[in-house]
């Protein structure tokens, strides 16, 4: 009779247990996160891959999409490697492989050979992607993102762009994005420690 007692309390305590887990708050990311996930308008861009890249070539993986240019002093070095540094940990929070492309948004200066070395640099891990204005713009418009465009003729000059990573997920979907961090006096990017938390809830919940 004791035995089935304390059978019986042990299963109350675990049943207590599990509607108490359920009844907590989950913890919520905080990156801007779409529901449902966001399609992207069919593309067709030049990539470091050795070939065309469309939309067909962001499935079945995760990819954070960063846009940039090789000629940039500051926020994309800092970025390209960040994400360098934290690609082990994301990798561990998904059954997918991560992968990251450097769009650039530099295209009069940005060869596909100049992209495909800057990439290169970083790892495998890392593709570079480029287009011209007509192709690029709409592109990069449609993830949420900005760029600038020089003045006809110029040859030396920056480039403002977004300094926020689109998350798409392996259905080739736009599922997040990762705002930077403005801190005066501060190059603007993106908290990895804060991206791999955000990035780890995300892919335990998708599908």
């Amino acid at each position: 009779m004791q035995k089935l007692l304390i059978s019986v309390v042990a299963l109350i305590a675990l049943v207590a247990g599990v509607v108490i887990y359920n009844t907590l708050p989950k913890p919520q990311p905080q990156a801007l996160v779409y529901e449902p996930a966001r399609a992207l308008a069919p593309f067709t861009l030049e990539s470091s891959l050795g070939s065309d890249v469309t939309n067909d070539d962001l499935k079945g993986q995760w990819t954070l999409l960063f846009t940039g240019y090789t000629f940039c002093p500051d926020i994309c070095p800092t970025t390209m490697a960040d994400l360098r540094q934290a690609l082990p940990e994301l990798t561990k929070q998904a059954d997918e492989p991560v992968r990251v492309w450097m769009i650039s948004v530099d295209p009069q200066r940005d060869t596909v050979k100049r992209v495909t070395d800057y990439a290169s640099f970083f790892g495998e891990e890392f593709v570079g992607v480029r287009a011209e204005h007509k192709e690029l713009y709409p592109f990069v418009n449609g993830l949420g993102l900005m760029y600038s465009i020089p003045e006809e003729g110029e040859t030396d000059y920056l480039v403002n762009h977004s300094a926020a990573i689109v998350l798409v997920n392996p259905d080739g979907e736009r599922q997040a994005i990762f705002k930077a961090e403005h801190v005066m006096g501060e190059v603007p990017t993106v908290n990895m420690k804060t991206m791999v938390t955000d990035f780890a809830i995300i892919a335990s919940g998708y599908n």
